[in-house]
């Protein structure tokens, strides 16, 4: 199977969380432009579980370039790469495939296709996100040339909620806690949060928060291409992923206009007193940093007894999963999102200079 995102910048990703190789095609990236591979590498270990609050499953994440970069370098064709998947063992899943897991996609993936065999979770599997990670780091690179960076952070972990008002060092600063909390009190409560829900045979989710610095006024769009709908589009993509919200978000709801309205003032250029918009208008930066949080879901794999049904029988019964699952996984999202984030980026700058090539040629 193969997914795609972005037009100009196009990321096709392709494989399963047990198949052979997980991979991506990156295209639209001009010839010449220097890789940092030990960023990259350096990223996915962002991804990778920590010891004691993730996932037992362990991966080297070697990535293979098959075409379109050498010596470090882009040639100006697709980049191709992949990633060989070592720990696929699938004999605990079989007795999905009879009994479905709730809040999985096992009960509409088997509806949808009957030939459908469930093996990790297949292409629903956020194992495939080491692929994005890797096409997330080389887009960053692209979008840092022009000034724009990203980060994030966990702003919450089950009903440990960080309140505080956090920058973006605070969320570049995060990536030294093994929970991307924003700070060591609240990696230590939260480390204790999922701790907790682990030794229950339970899990917890938690809550994402990304900022985005140097985007010029003006950049985005307007309805289908506005950058809050491509970025939701992309963020929503994520597998547990179940909400976004910009700036104030939600809470913009119970504000009056005098309260939510961030005011222009001038200082070297025009700029917001507040950032209750998250730094958008109109589908368009305003030149405040671009902030939004995204939700993730518990992880559907526990270990306590739920109730399912034998889709062989049509009758309730009980299931009990075993095997390699985390506890929690907001801590791996975080590299995540900032990734999607960079690749919508760098599709709209692209597209946009494309666009201003166009209008000059016309």
């Amino acid at each position: 199977m193969i997914y795609r995102l972005g037009d100009s910048v196009r990321f096709t990703l392709y494989g399963e969380s047990h198949s052979e190789y997980i991979g991506g095609l990156l295209d639209g990236i001009q010839k010449g432009v220097e890789i940092d591979l030990d960023r990259i590498n350096e990223e996915l270990e962002q991804r990778k579980p920590s010891e004691g609050i993730g996932t037992t499953r362990t991966e080297p994440d070697e990535v293979e370039f098959v075409s379109g970069v050498w010596g470090g370098v882009t040639t100006g064709e697709r980049i191709h790469y992949r990633i060989r998947n070592t720990n696929v063992d699938s004999s605990k899943y079989e007795i999905f495939n009879k009994t479905p897991r709730p809040g999985h996609a096992d009960l509409p993936a088997l509806v949808k296709d009957p030939n459908h065999r469930i093996k990790g979770g297949n292409q629903y599997s956020g194992r495939l996100t080491v692929s994005i990670v890797v096409a997330g780091s080389i887009a960053r690179q692209l979008i840092s040339q022009k000034g724009i960076e990203v980060a994030a952070f966990t702003r919450s972990i089950g009903k440990i909620r960080d309140l505080k008002e956090r920058t973006f060092e605070d969320a570049v600063g995060s990536k030294q806690y093994p929970t991307k909390a924003a700070e060591k009190d609240f990696d230590t409560l939260m480390t204790t949060e999922i701790l907790n829900a682990s030794e229950e045979e339970d899990s917890v989710g938690g809550t994402v928060e990304c900022i985005t610095t140097g985007l010029p006024i003006g950049f985005g769009g307007t309805w289908f291409d506005s950058l809050d709908s491509e970025i939701a589009r992309a963020v929503f993509s994520i597998p547990a992923c179940k909400g976004i919200e910009f700036g104030k978000g939600f809470k913009l709801a119970g504000m009056r206009g005098s309260e939510s309205n961030d005011p222009f003032y001038y200082d070297d250029g025009v700029k917001v007193r507040s950032n209750n918009m998250g730094g958008i208008l109109g589908g368009m930066s305003d030149g405040a940093p671009m902030v939004f949080r995204a939700v993730f879901k518990p992880t559907p794999s526990i270990g306590k007894e739920q109730d399912t049904v034998d889709l062989e029988t049509m009758q309730d019964t009980k299931l009990k999963i075993e095997g390699r699952h985390d506890p929690c996984i907001v801590p791996r999202a975080v590299i995540v999102v900032e990734s999607v984030t960079c690749l919508v980026i760098a599709d709209k700058i692209r597209r946009e200079e494309q666009g201003l090539l166009e209008l000059l040629q016309s």
